[in-house]
């Protein structure tokens, strides 16, 4: 009996958080690099830095994907003027322990090719109040040379925008509000004196290397090994390991390769930060009885930037509710605490000796904030 032809990737059941992986996944290698001063000290890039954390005993800053605004930076504005006051109002009530020290941006910056002449649009105008740094990693938009239906036809190699953008050997004027950064490669760890940020580049279709490489894989281990043990971990990459929305699903090689770096070093995140999915999803993992791994999706940036371009959760077919925290997944391991697919929103996190605290601030789509949705707190 012949088997029939199939066009499209098997459907994963609507509670697993996991899609299965594609065929022929898209990977496009990057820039070489010698994998060699890949770190980078805040105080480098932010002098003063390390006093001023030290002095508050603490350390604020904002995280968010996927925020290019391709159909229009209404969205992307909006966010941005709730992110700068609040810096302002910690600045004027004389609350250093509470003033974001910077912005970390999870991918997709520049939509849809990451080309360079799109960055002024969307990304130097909306943060051009944004007074403090903003650190990024690459997303798949960002990495993408592939021309779609529309697009101008696309004249420059893989990640030269995010390069000539984030990864300049010296800090520049490109747009006249905000010099480039400096950091040093596409995947890289920035060190602070709270927490230790690694940075994974996850590609176009959520893989660390191509076939039958380790490059990323290695460097990745290495970075949780050397780690200070004094101070949490946080992993970012750009495509989710986890997601229970009706489109994307979760991405297994990332999640995996996370897993095989923890297991070579002895040493897992305590939390995890990506984007991608255009909507919030926190999970909570169980990997032993005492450690427990928080996975967190922030790609409601502003590329969304109507109720229609969210990515749903996906629907129970048996009720055809959608699914909505708490929520166990099929994973017995895996469970979805919180969710929201209706409202653009952004990460301020608070780092302590003691503890990771996030909250998760929204708005509408008419640029009224709404204040915080989610909040939770990670013991250290």
């Amino acid at each position: 009996m012949t088997t029939p032809l199939t066009f499209s990737k098997p459907k994963r059941p609507f509670n697993d958080p996991v899609s299965p992986p594609p065929s022929h996944p898209a990977f496009i290698p990057p820039p070489t690099t010698n994998n060699v001063n890949l770190s980078v000290p805040l105080d480098v890039i932010l002098p003063g830095a390390d006093a001023r954390i030290a002095q508050a005993k603490a350390m604020v800053f904002h995280v968010v994907g996927d925020s290019g605004g391709i159909h229009g930076t209404q969205i992307q504005d909006g966010l941005a003027t709730v992110m700068v006051k609040q810096i302002e109002d910690s600045r004027a009530n004389h609350k250093p322990a509470e003033e974001p020290l910077f912005f970390y941006h999870l991918g997709d910056v520049v939509y849809f090719n990451g080309i360079s002449r799109d960055y002024p649009v969307q990304f130097y105008e909306p943060y051009q109040n944004y007074d403090a740094p903003i650190f990024a990693i690459a997303g798949n938009h960002d990495g993408d040379t592939r021309t779609r239906s529309g697009d101008a036809p696309d004249n420059e190699t893989t990640l030269f925008g995010f390069l000539q953008n984030f990864c300049a050997p010296s800090p520049h004027f490109i747009f006249k509000h905000r010099p480039t950064m400096t950091q040093p490669y596409v995947y890289w760890t920035l060190d602070t004196p709270l927490a230790t940020l690694i940075g994974l580049y996850s590609n176009v279709d959520g893989q660390l290397d191509g076939q039958g490489a380790f490059e990323q894989q290695r460097w990745c281990a290495q970075q949780l090994k050397d780690a200070p043990i004094d101070r949490p971990l946080i992993v970012t990459v750009h495509h989710a390991p986890y997601s229970l929305d009706a489109v994307h699903g979760g991405y297994g090689d990332i999640g995996d390769a996370i897993d095989r770096a923890g297991k070579t070093a002895g040493r897992m995140p305590d939390l995890i930060l990506s984007g991608h999915v255009h909507n919030y999803q926190r999970f909570t993992r169980k990997t032993t009885k005492k450690k427990k791994i928080t996975y967190v999706v922030a790609g409601a940036g502003g590329y969304a930037n109507t109720l229609h371009a969210m990515h749903k959760m996906g629907k129970d077919p048996a009720t055809n509710k959608k699914i909505a925290g708490p929520f166990q997944t099929s994973r017995p391991d895996v469970k979805l605490e919180y969710c929201n697919d209706a409202e653009p929103g952004f990460l301020r996190i608070n780092v302590t000796k003691k503890a990771i605290r996030c909250d998760y601030y929204t708005m509408d789509f008419n640029d009224n904030p709404l204040g915080i949705r989610d909040s939770f707190t990670i013991t250290l």
